[in-house]
């Protein structure tokens, strides 16, 4: 049994100022030098980031769909450890649910969980004495959720609040404080920014959080709500803890494992940090936003699905950790990604060039996907064993091409494939919380001790790129030459493992399974600046000394030592005329180089609409950003597009938006 003093913060709908309240209340405890905790419910990163800025430690999620319902009082019990008050903050209204079974994963089933008595903010800008009965309603819909007390949001004027008093007074609910139109300001940042402002500390989230402090404190009644928090019984059952939750045995060796986040909070779930810890892992923090490299002696990198897709636009701009990352993944080290790390993997997000470690493409769609998937691993890889089943959350607009790889992250009931599992990545939109399968720490601080050995195959001991400093992000061009990736400065001494670009893909593995079929040993790689002895492809790397059917013979078509021309996207031979038979021009309208093929290998006409400079297009006729990075030399989805196509499935479509 645990005496732990405990509300939840929540309100009739979204939009009632929970959030503002909750982050407010935390704020103003600390401020009063009472020790605080916070949490919310459902798998939301930006609430719990603010909640846990607030409280002066990390706010935490307890979501009984993602964890279990039987794990949220012992995670309850162990974040809100050393606590004189915690808060828990509802998701939506107190008996929503995104699932439509609110008795599993509402936040009224939370409360009941946790036997927490429960604050109602409630927005009263247009309400009178109807107030009374909606909150009647409320108090009598569910007999295991105590209703302790009501905090008016939005009071119009002294008259308005006396009258909603007396009221609530009629039907014997307290009214716990009451604020005016203006008393909460709208000052978090922008919720597009998820947790990245208390990730980074920025002044504004902290201002902000101060703002709200000093209104809660001047319109509620602190006292009676700690009293209210106080008299909720102990909880019952044991207190989670991660040394507990790994069991067995610890590695005797403490490997280094990169975490994505900033100094004031990770984008993954806390715990996560917590298990890999426990497992035997010396967690670092990378900040993927401004960190130009991964830290001294990283053997493995976790990328949550805190980080929001908006970011995407700096993610590509930080090309030195996107060249450090690309090694990463190729030399066999274990890297997870989730959420827009699957985009941040692949070749390019809404034409931004990314690490180009997936032969993947991604762009934003028009409407969110949103929702919880019973995911099942359809092979082994280094999160889970092949038929391991776990629940996640995804909610994203990024549209994946192809949406998975030639073997999938995870597959479910009713939907297509997701994600790619290659050497040891694993990357995927489906974000999981790791204290519902706990053996994930382990097998990730695993992978990280055992490293690129674990991979099997012949050794390819191929000299790194020599040059140190990454290429600058160019313009993007239809000309633009091809990017050497930068060496990073990894603490291992393995070789770089690199594959040809123009072989079949590797099978993908990890420790444990199949031999990988690894592709034919590109060359060495050229130090910066020195050409390739093989001329230059059609999409800017040395073209092999095969064709697409074959060796290929040293004179063309014609022969008498005429060069053989590049090939067209069908790889038929290219003639080295124009449309009319005339030469070929080399330079566009602007001097710039004239692409050589239209989207179907026919010849292009000298502009486009308008007279403007043709752009060249990709498979599907759209403009084709430029490499940003290294492209692998085979990823995991074959050359043909044997992938799923990335198309969101109609049930999962919808516009939502959870607060």
């Amino acid at each position: 049994m645990t005496a732990q003093p405990r509300l939840v913060v929540s309100a009739p709908s979204s939009g009632h100022g929970k959030t503002a309240v909750a982050v407010g209340l935390l704020a103003a405890c600390v401020a009063r030098g009472i020790p605080a905790a916070g949490f919310k419910v459902g798998p939301d990163h930006t609430d719990a980031a603010y909640l846990g800025l607030a409280a002066g430690r990390p706010g935490r999620n307890l979501d009984p769909r993602l964890v279990g319902a039987q794990r949220i009082a012992p995670l309850f019990a162990h974040g809100a450890a050393g606590a004189q008050l915690s808060v828990v903050e509802g998701a939506m209204g107190l008996f929503d649910s995104l699932t439509g079974q609110p008795e599993v994963d509402g936040t009224a089933a939370v409360a009941a969980s946790l036997r927490a008595p429960v604050v109602l903010v409630i927005d009263v800008a247009a309400m009178g004495h109807s107030l009374a009965a909606l909150v009647h309603g409320f108090r009598m819909f569910d007999e295991m959720v105590h209703l302790g007390g009501v905090i008016l949001n939005r009071v119009a004027s002294p008259r308005h609040e006396q009258m909603l008093r007396t009221a609530l007074d009629d039907i014997g609910m307290p009214v716990l404080g009451a604020l005016r139109r203006g008393d909460l300001p709208n000052v978090l940042p922008s919720r597009a920014h998820g947790p990245v402002p208390v990730a980074h500390r920025t002044v504004e989230a902290g201002r902000a959080v101060r703002r709200l402090g000093e209104a809660v404190a001047g319109g509620l009644d602190l006292e009676r709500l700690m009293a209210l928090a106080n008299a909720a019984p102990a909880l019952p059952g044991p207190i989670w803890t991660p040394g507990d939750a790994v069991g067995g045995e610890v590695f005797d060796q403490r490997p280094i494992v990169a975490l994505a986040g900033g100094p004031g909070a990770p984008y993954t779930y806390v715990e996560t940090a917590e298990l890999l810890t426990a497992a035997g892992a010396d967690v670092v923090v990378v900040d993927p936003l401004r960190d130009e490299a991964l830290p001294a002696g990283t053997r493995a990198l976790v990328v949550g699905a805190g980080l929001p897709e908006g970011y995407a636009e700096e993610l590509s701009a930080n090309r030195r950790l996107c060249n450090v990352v690309a090694k990463f993944a190729h030399d066999g080290w274990p890297v997870v990604a989730e959420g827009v790390a699957l985009p941040w993997l692949g070749r390019d997000f809404d034409g931004r060039p990314m690490c180009a470690v997936l032969d993947t493409s991604a762009s934003t769609g028009d409407q969110t996907v949103a929702g919880y998937r019973e995911a099942t691993a359809p092979t082994t890889s280094l999160l889970a064993p092949a038929g391991a089943r776990i629940t996640g959350y995804k909610q994203h607009r990024g549209i994946v091409t192809p949406r998975a790889g030639a073997v999938p992250a995870w597959t479910w009931s009713g939907g297509n494939p997701e994600g790619f599992v290659w050497r040891q990545v694993h990357a995927s939109q489906l974000g999981l919380h790791w204290a519902a399968a706990p053996e994930i720490a382990k097998r990730v601080v695993s992978a990280a001790i055992a490293g690129p050995a674990a991979l099997q195959g012949p050794p390819q001991h191929l000299q790194p790129p020599q040059n140190t400093q990454p290429i600058p992000l160019p313009v993007p061009m239809a000309h633009a030459a091809p990017m050497v990736a930068a060496s990073s400065a990894m603490p291992h001494d393995q070789p770089a493992l690199f594959e040809q670009p123009y072989g079949q893909p590797a099978s993908p593995g990890i420790a444990g399974d199949e031999p990988v079929a690894y592709a034919q040993p590109a060359s060495p790689a050229m130090s910066h600046g020195q050409q390739s002895p093989y001329p230059q492809g059609p999409h800017g790397h040395p073209r092999p000394p095969e064709g697409p059917r074959g060796p290929r013979p040293p004179d063309g078509p014609h022969g008498h030592g005429h060069p053989w021309p590049p090939e067209n996207p069908q790889g038929h031979p290219r003639p080295p005329e124009g449309p009319q038979g005339h030469p070929r021009p080399l330079e566009g309208p602007q001097g710039h180089p004239r692409p050589l093929e239209g989207p179907q290998g026919h010849p292009r006409s000298p502009e486009g609409l308008q007279g403007h400079p043709r752009p060249p297009e990709g498979p599907q006729g759209h403009p084709r950003p430029p490499a940003g990075g290294p492209r692998p030399a085979s990823g995991p989805v074959p050359a043909g597009g044997s992938g799923v196509a990335s198309v969101p499935d109609l049930a999962d479509t919808a516009d939502i938006t959870v607060s």
